[in-house]
């Protein structure tokens, strides 16, 4: 969905059409009911979810990335469940001191170091940077600065690796599972302190929502946009970092280990680095963009992005990477140039339809998609403070293919990651199909909210664009 928030303030004079009969009052964020489905999923994700993670790293640890083995072994009585955990690394003081030392220096980088890059990279847009508009009526503003951050840890990283020798490039893996331990006490922790915050000192009240059922508050969050202080923003540093800035960290700490195990890196493990090293670069060169995008503009802060940035994220996005640690796989030369192709294609598709929209966002429609001037549909919509509001959404370009074409560049990209491990084991490929399931629900999220949202003029759209992930299929 590309949506045109106007902002010019001569614009902003004739909004205020107090409950207007074209323009319904929006339902945005996280649902202010719960029904049975929600809750049972709720309850599922919050009991599982902490040990899918354990057993796909344990998995590696103790099976050789089998997931079957561990199963077998339990239900033929080889091994019993005290067995496998005897044999799973604990917490360590090590692990902690790396955590707590990396946590602290992402926060510093964050809040205390405003972003320079802005001032000599053409094109690159930080600073300080303007959210979208929550359903409060606030512009929340943000010190967009994870690139810097992003490149700042990367050259000290490198810097230690050819040069301080401090530590092992391979500390992260030779680490993992203590690390794990560690980034489950943040998860949970900033999840519980954030609820907390939500009902006794929330930083804007009336964008917090409260169901009255403690599963799903906890899960889904309470308030909308949590904040310490002026410039800490939960969501934004939660999102990004720690966790995307560790992501090729950790990979390169895995390509590190396969050449001490193997003396050389395989090219599966380089294209593991440059694919989603073009992804992680990608979002925080486009992290002002992110600002307006459904992790910031619409979820709640709870355990769902608390946690899951911490571990989740982490822990399963990088298992291509674990994988090939302990199966080293050395493409055909046909088979790397095809993946890294199918790779590229969908970075260009992700990126090309997110710019279109950007694009149209930021002119008011005044541009070319195409060598064309674009096509689109007016609507409006009111925020829960009655103020009314004017958007556009495209029809043209890769918009006018599908509602959410960006998606299915996100989904080649991943089938990329994946396919970079061979077939011999089902574990790499958990990835595309967890990337299929979470934007397939996010297509259905957004289509109810912006239905909600904009109401029947979201029914001339979806008519308009009748495909939300691929062209004359789905």
């Amino acid at each position: 969905m590309a949506a045109h928030r106007e902002k010019k303030s001569e614009e902003r004079n004739h909004r205020s059409a107090r409950n207007g009969a074209q323009a319904p009052q929006v339902q945005w964020g996280r649902a202010w009911e719960v029904d049975w489905f929600s809750l049972a999923s709720i309850l599922f994700l919050l009991a599982f979810a902490p040990l899918i993670v354990y057993y796909f790293i344990m998995s590696c640890d103790q099976y050789q990335c089998s997931l079957t083995d561990p199963l077998i072994n339990l239900l033929m009585g080889n091994k019993h469940l005290s067995d496998i955990w005897s044999k799973t690394p604990s917490l360590t003081y090590t692990a902690a001191g790396i955590y707590t030392v990396w946590v602290a220096f992402q926060v510093i980088l964050y809040v205390f170091v405003p972003d320079f890059c802005h001032k000599f990279l053409p094109g690159y847009v930080g600073g300080v940077q303007e959210g979208a508009v929550t359903p409060a009526g606030v512009v929340n503003k943000y010190e967009v600065n994870g690139l810097q951050a992003w490149i700042i840890t990367h050259i000290l990283w490198f810097a230690n690796a050819y040069y301080f020798h401090y530590f092992s490039p391979t500390i992260i893996f030779d680490n993992w599972i203590p690390l794990l331990w560690c980034a489950n006490i943040l998860g949970y922790v900033v999840s519980t302190f954030a609820m907390i915050k939500g009902y006794f000192f929330p930083t804007n009240a009336k964008d917090c929502k409260f169901t009255g059922n403690f599963f799903y508050d906890y899960m889904m969050g309470i308030e909308f946009n949590p904040r310490i202080g002026k410039w800490f923003d939960f969501k934004l540093f939660f999102n990004g970092r720690p966790g995307i800035v560790a992501w090729t960290l950790i990979n390169l700490s895995y390509a590190a280990k396969q050449q001490e195990l193997y003396g050389h890196v395989t090219n599966s493990m380089i294209l593991v680095n440059v694919l989603q090293g073009i992804y992680v670069l990608d979002y925080f060169w486009n992290e002002a963009w992110y600002l307006k995008t459904i992790d910031i503009c619409h979820d709640h802060f709870g355990w769902y992005l608390g946690w899951g940035d911490c571990v989740w994220l982490p822990y399963l996005y990088t298992l291509q990477g674990l994988y090939l640690v302990y199966h080293p796989v050395q493409l055909c030369t046909a088979n790397a140039i095809g993946i890294l192709a199918l790779g590229l294609v969908g970075y260009y598709i992700f990126r090309m339809t997110n710019h279109q929209k950007d694009l149209f966002r930021c002119t008011s429609g005044n541009c070319k998609i195409w060598g064309e001037k674009p096509d689109y549909i007016e609507c409006s919509y009111m925020s829960v403070d009655g103020t009314k509001y004017y958007s556009k959404l495209l029809t043209s370009g890769f918009w006018g293919w599908a509602r959410h074409f960006n998606y299915t560049g996100d989904l080649m990209g991943s089938l990329a990651y994946c396919l970079t491990c061979g077939f011999e084991h089902f574990l790499p490929y958990f990835y595309i199909i967890y990337m299929t399931i979470l934007l397939t629900h996010r297509c259905i999220r957004d289509e109810h909210r912006c239905y909600s949202k904009f109401g029947k003029d979201w029914k001339r759209y979806t008519a308009a664009v009748p495909y939300q992930l691929i062209p004359g299929l789905f």
